[in-house]
């Protein structure tokens, strides 16, 4: 491969992660409430969001190894496993491999899961929402497409899918809060009866 197929491939990689962790938030944010994609049983939006979450990891090692064997700017191993370090880009690059440590945390819990238990799973699984907008500030402070109208069209609406989630998963928990101390106080005047 020449240097500009792989500065070409390194950008459509990088793009397409964007896209793929989007919808593993937005269908993580979904599994949490218990939700599903029509025509798909819940397992299934379940299924998704794990096979999705896969294919992701998988673009991601591929964006990876596009950046270290591209020679116009030296990334090493190092510096992609070991925040800010690098001598390109230090900031921009270091929160990208923040974002990968957080997701090799989630990925690793995951297959592990039946071993280090749902709790510490679940406790674990939060890194995603930590991932996220660490790779997205990344690729807006690295990415050679940012500025261009179609990738700030796709980092918007990528963006405003993952608040407008975020803005129904947390306006949920906070019905089920304002719900659970009702439903325990008429427990207990039920039992008192």
């Amino acid at each position: 491969m020449t240097g500009e197929t792989l500065w070409y491939a390194n950008r459509a990689t990088g793009a397409v992660c964007l896209v793929l962790f989007t919808a593993v938030v937005l269908l993580g944010i979904g599994v949490r409430l218990r939700g599903r994609l029509p025509g798909l049983p819940r397992f299934g939006t379940v299924t998704l969001h794990r096979t999705l979450s896969l294919s992701a990891t998988a673009f991601l090692a591929l964006h990876i190894a596009l950046a270290v064997l591209d020679g116009y700017v030296n990334i090493t191993l190092t510096d992609v496993l070991i925040p800010f370090v690098s001598a390109y880009r230090p900031l921009w690059l270091g929160l990208g491999t923040v974002a990968l440590d957080l997701m090799l945390a989630v990925l690793v819990t995951s297959l592990l899961r039946e071993r280090v238990g749902h709790r510490a799973w679940r406790a674990l699984h939060w890194l995603a929402y930590a991932a996220w907008p660490v790779a997205l500030v990344h690729g807006i402070g690295i990415g050679t497409d940012t500025g261009t109208h179609w990738m700030t069209w796709l980092t918007v609406s990528c963006v405003a899918a993952v608040v407008a989630a975020g803005g129904v998963r947390v306006a949920h928990s906070a019905r089920a809060a304002r719900r659970t101390p009702a439903a325990v106080l008429r427990t207990a005047e039920g039992a008192r009866s």
